[in-house]
């Protein structure tokens, strides 16, 4: 919304369908207007303070971006972030007199960082020092206040500045991960959203001038008391190289539980310690969950990000089989394979490449094979996806060779496959080729197709078809 609140601006592809053009519309009537129109993948980031121009993100990959300056009167674009090489510059907030914005950056470092920058000189002022990335930050509208979060091995740190971007007294927040930052339209108050493994997601506000933090809302459990939700473990493994690979464990109370290895999508993504209904349940029925943040994950680095991309990802597999090999020095003898989106594919990668470490595997809207993915998704997806896999006409004969597609006579544990027919982003021929594969070769596997979703479980009477589903597949396989 305009800082008026007459407007809205937005991107979208009715154009044709593949680029994201930047519009304008007049609330609450007006028909949207074409400010720019232009080829690739775009977000608007912010307005000026006047309501004169827009910031906008030109996406070229999941971890390569820039910013532009939207003249709204005249048309023209100014590009504010040249840069050599992969660089992300988000949460972009313009200062009211038009000046400078405040955003994070990891332009000229491994982390994001707080920075200020000049839109004269374009330069780059850095606010916070390149150890953790900052994740979210917010300017108020007056300009006297600046809040800004670090994500501290996966835990929000939670910094104040004022205005001119100096240090003030932090905030009391209790442990957990925030984010939603607004001010007031005094400036006074801030509000925000956290959650933490045992808190699921509320609204919050804290008064700036020595004040405590208040739950305005509450979320309900279900009747399930908050005392029993399970608190995680930061652990460190060893991988193959040496590398200390950074993971969260959640265990029951019960020594020697079985496992579930969870491994995120992206996979330019963190496993972080947020409420997880799904990772609840399972450790109510005896399950420990390990959620591994493997080489290519975010949050640890520019460098770490980069451990898996193209020739390098079956390091990242290579991640996994070590987390098994840790846990299974522990006294951890049943341990499954379990994640969704590019963590399905893991999952895949992990049966056929170390079949003996697997009790069991469940993939969820995976990809089974890499060149029908690229092939298949959105074509905005795949421009923005090749960086990371690699191209099909470049790295075609590559993406074949690690496909767990053309591997899948390897696996031997029992898989269950979830998908929605109508997944956009990993279209259901994924699922039904290994499938058929794993059928083919004589192997178990159990398919849940919804005919209603898309990339995951949306809809509340399909998840409480399909978790149960699985947790039963789990228990049959692992024996809780």
């Amino acid at each position: 919304f305009s800082p008026d609140g007459r407007r809205i601006a937005y991107t979208a592809t009715r154009r044709n369908g593949t680029d994201f053009d930047v519009f304008v519309q007049d609330l609450p009537e007006g028909g949207p207007e074409t400010v720019w129109e232009v080829s690739g993948y775009h977000t608007v980031a912010d307005w000026a303070r006047d309501g004169s121009a827009l910031i906008v993100s030109r996406h070229h990959s999941n971890v390569n971006n820039d910013l532009y300056l939207l003249d709204l009167t005249s048309g023209a674009a100014k590009l504010l972030t040249p840069h050599e090489g992969d660089a992300r510059f988000s949460g972009a907030n313009a200062t009211p007199d038009g000046r400078s914005v405040y955003l994070a950056t990891d332009r000229d470092g491994e982390f994001l960082r707080l920075a200020r920058l000049d839109l004269a000189t374009l330069a780059l002022e850095y606010i916070t020092p390149n150890d953790w990335d900052v994740e979210g930050v917010e300017l108020s509208n007056d300009g006297r206040y600046l809040v800004a979060s670090r994500n501290v091995d996966g835990y929000s740190d939670v910094l104040l500045f004022n205005g001119r971007g100096r240090r003030m007294p932090d905030p009391r927040i209790p442990e957990g991960i925030v984010g939603g930052f607004e001010f007031s339209p005094a400036s006074g108050r801030l509000a925000f959203t956290l959650t933490a493994p045992e808190r699921n997601p509320d609204v919050w506000v804290l008064d700036l001038v020595g004040g405590e933090a208040r739950r305005l809302t509450r979320s309900s459990t279900a009747g399930i008391p908050p005392s029993t939700f399970r608190k995680p473990r930061v652990v460190r493994y060893a991988s193959f190289d040496g590398r200390e690979i950074p993971a969260l464990f959640h265990e029951p109370e019960a020594e020697n539980a079985p496992v579930i290895v969870n491994v995120h999508g992206g996979p330019e993504s963190q496993a972080r310690p947020a409420f997880a209904p799904v990772t609840q349940y399972l450790l109510n029925r005896g399950y420990a969950v390990f959620f591994p943040n493997v080489r290519g994950s975010t949050g640890y680095g520019k460098q770490y990000t980069h451990l898996d991309d193209i020739s390098l990802r079956m390091d990242s597999v290579r991640d996994l089989a070590h987390a098994a090999y840790w846990l299974g020095e522990r006294g951890h003898d049943r341990i499954a394979v379990m994640g969704g989106s590019y963590g399905g594919f893991m999952v895949l990668a992990a049966l056929t490449e170390y079949p003996d470490l697997w009790t069991a595997g469940v993939d969820i809207v995976g990809i089974a094979n890499l060149v029908t993915f690229l092939q298949n998704t959105g074509s905005y997806r795949r421009s923005l996806r090749e960086p990371e896999y690699g191209s099909l006409e470049e790295d075609r004969a590559f993406l074949e060779s690690i496909s767990p597609i053309h591997k899948a006579e390897s696996i031997t544990a029992p898989l269950m496959v979830v998908h929605g027919k109508n997944d956009p982003r990993v279209p259901v021929g994924e699922a039904e080729q290994i499938v058929d594969r794993v059928q083919g070769n004589g192997g178990t596997v159990e398919y849940l197709l919804y005919e209603d979703e898309g990339h995951g479980l949306a809809r509340l009477k399909n998840r409480l078809d399909a978790y149960p589903k699985i947790a039963a597949f789990l228990d049959r396989h692992l024996g809780v």
